[in-house]
């Protein structure tokens, strides 16, 4: 997309482009360069979107049958002042959204969601980095399925039973 800056001279016209990438198997990049000419700045962007792949969790919506199809639960993403909000949705359903989500969802693997937006959505840029934001969060969330094993401990009481019924401790007054 062409950017312009009012000059004395005139205009400077300047190029911005936004790269995706994504392998639909729970990765996505997205990079933004604005340069003088449109190559350098599509080549650098795909050079900044190869540097910021991040992992995308998946989940189930319902029972856990077949694949993860959809976001492991509802996160939010913002950049400016554009908010998405990513939803489960139950399989089948399709990703339901505006293009610029749609196409990101699609590139991280991810198969049914519902999307909720507000915001100045018309503005690229911001809609595109909103929706990688939220993304990047599904990863942040600690679900029962992430918890460790821990085995369960005695309490101090059975623990120190023994201690405690000899009575073998002093009582300092003060």
């Amino acid at each position: 997309m062409p950017v312009q800056k009012q000059t004395r001279a005139g205009q400077r016209t300047r190029f911005k482009a936004f790269v995706a990438i994504g392998d639909q198997d729970g990765h996505i990049g997205l990079g933004v360069k604005c340069s003088k000419e449109v190559a350098t700045a599509i080549r650098g962007a795909i050079i900044l979107a190869k540097l910021s792949i991040v992992p995308v969790r998946r989940g189930y919506w319902g029972n856990k049958m077949g694949k993860p199809h959809t976001v492991p639960c509802k996160v939010t993403g913002r950049c400016g002042s554009v908010l998405v909000r990513l939803i489960p949705a139950p399989r089948g359903t399709g990703i339901v959204s505006g293009p610029v989500p749609k196409k990101l969802l699609h590139m991280a693997g991810i198969d049914d969601c519902h999307t909720s937006t507000s915001g100045s959505t018309g503005t690229l840029g911001n809609f595109a980095k909103a929706t990688y934001d939220a993304m990047t969060k599904t990863y942040s969330y600690l679900t029962p399925d992430l918890w460790t094993e821990m085995g369960l401990r005695a309490s101090p009481y059975s623990a120190h039973a023994e201690f405690l019924s000899k009575g073998g401790f002093k009582k300092t007054v003060i």
